[in-house]
């Protein structure tokens, strides 16, 4: 598997460009993680918003599965390297929904422990501002379910 493929890799060269342009400013950027990569074997877990121009050094949270992910830098050869029992290695989550920026990213794992607890409070906030409020007074009792 192509860890990252075209299109990711073209949305991290836009953040890492747009990142810089911010910083050069000294205005506030918060972009939006773009790949989420994990072991299959095990806790570690990164997510990846940008990439320098060298094409190897990303740019985001990661998780090594010990309690404290940590904002910074990481290098995508490195984990395209690491070999992990049974033959595999790190892979690309496909399934990967950003859920926030990346700052909500970092307080809720530094908060619950883990990138993959942030996660799954990300998908309650999410599922809970798509479900509507139940009802309350006038509208259950006009839907016949009374008090």
């Amino acid at each position: 598997m192509t860890l990252i493929p075209t299109d990711l890799r073209f949305a991290l060269n836009l953040n890492g460009h747009s990142s810089r342009i911010h910083r050069a400013r000294e205005t506030h950027f918060d972009p939006w993680p773009v790949v989420k990569f994990f072991s299959p074997v095990g806790a570690a877990t990164w997510l990846a918003s940008e990439i320098d121009g060298d094409g190897d050094t990303l740019f985001g949270l990661a998780d090594l599965g010990f309690g404290c992910p940590e904002l910074g830098c990481f290098s995508l050869a490195e984990i395209a390297a690491v070999r992990l029992p049974f033959g595999l290695g790190i892979e690309r989550d496909l399934h990967f929904d950003p859920l926030a920026p990346l700052s909500l990213w970092t307080d809720a794992a530094r908060r619950l422990g883990s990138i993959q607890l942030a996660e799954k409070a990300l998908l309650r906030r999410k599922l809970d501002q798509l479900l509507p409020d139940p009802p309350t007074g006038p509208e259950r009792e006009a839907r016949g379910e009374g008090s």
